[in-house]
Protein backbone atom coordinates (compact mmCIF):
# COMPACT_ATOMS: atom_id res chain seq x y z
CA UNK A 1 0.00 0.00 0.00
CA UNK A 2 1.36 3.72 -0.95
CA UNK A 3 2.15 5.81 2.28
CA UNK A 4 -0.06 8.56 2.72
CA UNK A 5 2.72 10.94 1.86
CA UNK A 6 6.07 10.54 0.50
CA UNK A 7 8.78 12.74 1.36
CA UNK A 8 11.87 13.15 -0.77
CA UNK A 9 15.25 12.56 0.29
CA UNK A 10 15.40 16.38 -0.67
CA UNK A 11 12.63 17.62 1.44
CA UNK A 12 13.45 15.54 4.37
CA UNK A 13 16.78 17.67 4.19
CA UNK A 14 15.24 20.48 3.81
CA UNK A 15 13.00 19.99 7.02
CA UNK A 16 15.64 19.14 9.28
CA UNK A 17 17.76 22.20 8.13
CA UNK A 18 14.50 24.26 8.77
CA UNK A 19 14.42 22.69 12.88
CA UNK A 20 17.78 23.20 13.48
CA UNK A 21 17.29 26.89 12.13
CA UNK A 22 14.18 27.48 13.94
CA UNK A 23 15.12 25.40 17.00
CA UNK A 24 12.47 22.44 16.73
CA UNK A 25 14.88 19.54 17.01
CA UNK A 26 12.99 16.64 18.04
CA UNK A 27 9.73 17.43 16.74
CA UNK A 28 7.16 16.35 14.35
CA UNK A 29 6.48 17.55 11.09
CA UNK A 30 2.65 17.94 10.67
CA UNK A 31 1.42 17.76 6.86
CA UNK A 32 -2.24 18.99 6.83
CA UNK A 33 -5.27 20.65 4.54
CA UNK A 34 -7.13 23.46 5.52
CA UNK A 35 -10.37 25.38 4.11
CA UNK A 36 -9.37 28.22 2.12
CA UNK A 37 -7.38 29.54 -1.04
CA UNK A 38 -9.18 30.56 -4.40
CA UNK A 39 -9.47 26.42 -5.25
CA UNK A 40 -11.15 25.69 -1.80
CA UNK A 41 -8.27 23.96 0.16
CA UNK A 42 -4.13 24.58 1.09
CA UNK A 43 -1.92 22.36 2.44
CA UNK A 44 0.05 23.40 5.46
CA UNK A 45 3.05 21.97 7.24
CA UNK A 46 4.60 22.91 10.63
CA UNK A 47 6.18 21.74 13.17
CA UNK A 48 4.49 20.50 16.56
CA UNK A 49 5.76 18.55 19.82
CA UNK A 50 2.69 15.80 20.29
CA UNK A 51 0.92 13.85 18.35
CA UNK A 52 -3.31 13.70 18.42
CA UNK A 53 -5.08 10.70 19.46
CA UNK A 54 -6.62 10.11 15.66
CA UNK A 55 -3.14 11.27 13.78
CA UNK A 56 -1.37 8.84 11.45
CA UNK A 57 2.55 8.72 11.95
CA UNK A 58 4.85 7.76 9.08
CA UNK A 59 8.74 7.21 9.40
CA UNK A 60 10.50 8.30 6.32
CA UNK A 61 14.16 9.86 6.10
CA UNK A 62 14.93 9.91 9.89
CA UNK A 63 11.23 11.81 10.44
CA UNK A 64 8.29 11.67 11.74
CA UNK A 65 5.74 12.77 9.80
CA UNK A 66 2.04 13.02 11.31
CA UNK A 67 -0.87 13.79 9.35
CA UNK A 68 -4.71 13.70 10.77
CA UNK A 69 -6.76 10.66 10.17
CA UNK A 70 -9.37 13.22 8.67
CA UNK A 71 -6.59 14.47 5.66
CA UNK A 72 -5.20 11.21 4.92
CA UNK A 73 -7.95 10.34 2.18
CA UNK A 74 -7.12 13.79 0.12
CA UNK A 75 -3.28 13.41 0.67
CA UNK A 76 -3.26 9.82 -0.03
CA UNK A 77 -0.15 9.23 -1.96
CA UNK A 78 0.88 12.74 -2.14
CA UNK A 79 4.69 13.49 -2.71
CA UNK A 80 6.31 16.04 -1.38
CA UNK A 81 9.83 17.45 -2.74
CA UNK A 82 11.49 20.73 -2.43
CA UNK A 83 13.15 22.22 -5.45
CA UNK A 84 16.02 24.93 -5.43
CA UNK A 85 16.07 27.35 -8.88
CA UNK A 86 17.67 30.09 -9.37
CA UNK A 87 15.04 32.24 -7.94
CA UNK A 88 15.04 30.13 -4.75
CA UNK A 89 13.90 26.94 -3.85
CA UNK A 90 10.53 26.03 -2.35
CA UNK A 91 8.78 22.88 -1.49
CA UNK A 92 6.53 21.23 -4.58
CA UNK A 93 3.41 19.15 -3.95
CA UNK A 94 2.04 16.32 -5.83
CA UNK A 95 -1.25 15.44 -4.99
CA UNK A 96 -2.95 12.80 -7.10
CA UNK A 97 -6.08 13.43 -5.69
CA UNK A 98 -5.99 17.05 -6.82
CA UNK A 99 -8.37 17.96 -10.13
CA UNK A 100 -7.99 22.14 -10.31
CA UNK A 101 -5.43 23.97 -8.68
CA UNK A 102 -4.79 27.79 -8.34
CA UNK A 103 -2.49 29.54 -10.57
CA UNK A 104 -0.38 30.44 -7.73
CA UNK A 105 0.07 26.41 -6.95
CA UNK A 106 -0.91 26.98 -3.17
CA UNK A 107 -4.71 25.82 -3.10
CA UNK A 108 -6.40 23.23 -4.83
CA UNK A 109 -9.27 21.52 -5.53
CA UNK A 110 -10.23 17.19 -4.79
CA UNK A 111 -13.97 17.37 -6.36
CA UNK A 112 -15.91 19.94 -8.76
CA UNK A 113 -18.27 21.65 -6.25
CA UNK A 114 -21.57 23.20 -8.10
CA UNK A 115 -20.79 27.37 -8.34
CA UNK A 116 -17.11 26.74 -7.82
CA UNK A 117 -14.76 28.51 -10.31
CA UNK A 118 -12.28 27.03 -12.36
CA UNK A 119 -9.23 29.18 -11.50
CA UNK A 120 -7.79 32.35 -9.71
Amino acid sequence: MTEVVNLSEAAAYRVKEMMVHNEEEGSLLRVSVNGGGCSGLSYGMGFEKEKNEDDIVLHQHDLEIIISSEDASILQGTVIDYKESLMGGGFTIDNPNAIASCGCGSSFRTAKKEGTPESC
